[in-house]
Formats: structure tokens, C-alpha cells, sequence
């Protein structure tokens, strides 16, 4: 039987997939307000510029050492390229496709889950992954197989396929570089190199923007951006990956199409359709699949 605190630490990767699932919306809607990279440098740079009083209050804000410093650039080059691929990627493709191939974000981060950290998936769970993938792009394409068929790959759908292969390294480059550091710790200093990963990017365009030109609805969705699928989602998932394993946490990511259809009904976009059913039952039997074992013998890493 599953613990409370196990069970607390479910919720909560739950709540942060409704999270992350916004973000689809919101990065569409706000995507030709700015260059990509600018886009996420000020996403970055002013989730860390929030998160940093709470960080100092709580544990201080000295520099961490050169190694630990490097593994936590190293996770946030993986978050910096795969938020950069998104953005790029929504202004060349539709949220569809998008959703489509977000599905195959769990798989990847199971391989190198396995070969980084050594997690034992055994056949039932790779065999799940693969369901799990399946009821997601039933749901992306509310069971129709012509629309599947139809659908069109294309230049914006690759840059986006690469984002993931970089942010299909990023909970097992979690688990990997994590010593005895608050998981809060972790995902400000992530956060911060991910800012001077951007800045380089950037070549300091941000210094030579016309801000006064660019629309509020632009800065206001930066800043949702920023608060509740930067901050709040990395501490989320950085946290659970430690008590979870890597590939527990990326399989709620079936979940996002279903928030994402959701979520176009909530803003007025219509109910998805009866056959929209089936492709849930799938992911959610699936994730049972993916759930079960205990944690402690997931990883070869306690």
C-alpha cells in the first residue's frame, strides 16, 4: 500500500502536469511577441530573480562547488533547449502536432533512465510505456484514425522532436547529480545557470529590445510562465524524481493531452468527444503499470 507521503508526492507531480499543460496555450498564444530564446531567457531569468529570496531566507545563497555547480548547468542546458525548441517549434507547427509528439517524452526519458542511472523497467513496464503512448495520441486525436493518418509532419514538429530527446535527460540528470542538497536548492541553481546558458544565446539582446513595444499580454503570460510551470513545476518534479525515480514522474506526462483537451473545453474550445474515452482508460491502466513496484528497488540509486 502506498504511503501518505508517497501519496502527497503523486498529487502533487499531478497538480504540476495541469501545470505544464497550460503552458501549451499559453506559449502559443504569446510566441510571436518575442524571439524564442528571448522569450525563455526572461522566463528563466525571472523565475530566478522570484525564487531567490525564498532560497536565501531558507538555506542561503552561496555558491555551490565547481562540480555540483556543473551538473546543475548540465540539467539546465537540457531545460534551456528543450523550452527553446517549444517556443520556436509552436510558431512552425500546431499545438496538435505538438501534443503528439509529447507523448513520446516518457520513452525517451526511460533509456536514459537506464543507461544514467540504471532503472530496471522489466517487460511490463516498457510494454506500458508503449500503451501509455498510444492512449495519449488517442486522446491528441479524439480516437479518429484518419486524422492520424492525415497528419503531416513538419520542420517545426522535428525542433520540437529534439527538444524532447534534450529534455528526455533531464530527471534522470536529476537523480544522477542530486547529493544532499533540498530538492528547492537544486531548482534555483538550475534555474540560474539555465539564465547564463540564455544570456550567452541571447548575445544580450535583451539589453537591446524595445520593451516598450512589446504588448502586456506577451509580458503577463512570461510572467504565469515564470511563477507556475517554471517555479513551481521544477521544484515539483525535482523533488518527486528523488522519491519516485525518473521514469515514474515523466509517465504523468501521458496525462498532458487529456489536460491540454481540457483545457480548450474550459476556454470555451468544445467537449472532446465520447471516443476521447477509450485513449484515458489506456493511460490511466498504463500508469498503474508504470507506478507499481517499490521505489527502493526501482533505481539501482536509493
Amino acid at each position: 500500500m502506498i504511503s501518505v507521503s508517497l501519496a502527497r508526492v503523486h498529487a502533487q507531480v499531478l497538480s504540476g502536469r495541469v501545470l505544464v499543460a497550460t503552458s501549451f496555450p499559453v506559449g502559443a498564444a504569446i510566441t510571436h511577441g518575442l524571439e524564442p530564446e528571448l522569450l525563455t531567457l526572461l522566463r528563466f531569468a525571472l523565475a530566478t530573480l522570484l525564487f531567490a529570496p525564498y532560497i536565501a531566507w531558507r538555506h542561503g545563497l552561496a555558491l555551490p562547488a565547481a562540480r555540483t555547480l556543473a551538473g546543475y548547468a548540465a540539467i539546465g542546458a537540457c531545460l534551456v533547449a528543450f523550452f527553446w525548441c517549444m517556443f520556436a517549434a509552436l510558431r512552425l507547427t500546431s499545438a496538435l502536432n505538438a501534443a503528439a509528439l509529447f507523448t513520446i517524452l516518457p520513452g525517451i526519458a526511460a533509456l536514459y533512465a537506464a543507461v544514467l542511472v540504471r532503472e530496471r523497467l522489466g517487460r511490463h513496464r516498457l510494454a506500458a510505456l508503449i500503451l501509455g503512448a498510444v492512449g495519449a495520441l488517442w486522446v491528441v486525436f479524439r480516437g479518429e484514425w484518419g486524422l492520424f493518418l492525415s497528419l503531416a509532419f513538419n520542420k517545426g514538429d522535428l525542433i520540437f522532436l529534439a527538444g524532447l530527446f534534450a529534455m528526455g535527460l533531464y530527471t534522470p540528470l536529476v537523480q544522477r547529480f542530486h547529493g544532499k542538497e533540498p530538492a528547492g536548492v537544486m531548482a534555483f541553481w538550475t534555474m540560474a545557470t539555465g539564465t547564463v546558458w540564455l544570456l550567452l544565446l541571447n548575445n544580450w539582446a535583451v539589453f537591446r529590445t524595445a520593451w516598450s513595444a512589446v504588448e502586456i499580454e506577451v509580458l503577463a503570460g512570461i510572467a504565469y510562465l515564470a511563477v507556475f510551470t517554471t517555479i513551481i513545476t521544477f521544484f515539483i518534479i525535482q523533488h518527486a524524481t528523488l522519491r519516485l525515480g525518473p521514469t515514474r514522474v515523466m509517465s504523468y506526462s501521458y496525462l498532458t493531452p487529456a489536460f491540454v483537451v481540457a483545457i480548450d473545453w474550459a476556454l470555451g474550445k468544445g467537449l472532446p468527444t465520447p471516443m476521447t474515452l477509450p485513449g484515458i482508460a489506456i493511460i490511466v491502466a498504463a500508469m498503474f503499470v508504470v507506478q507499481s513496484g517499490a521505489v527502493g528497488t526501482e533505481t539501482a540509486r536509493g
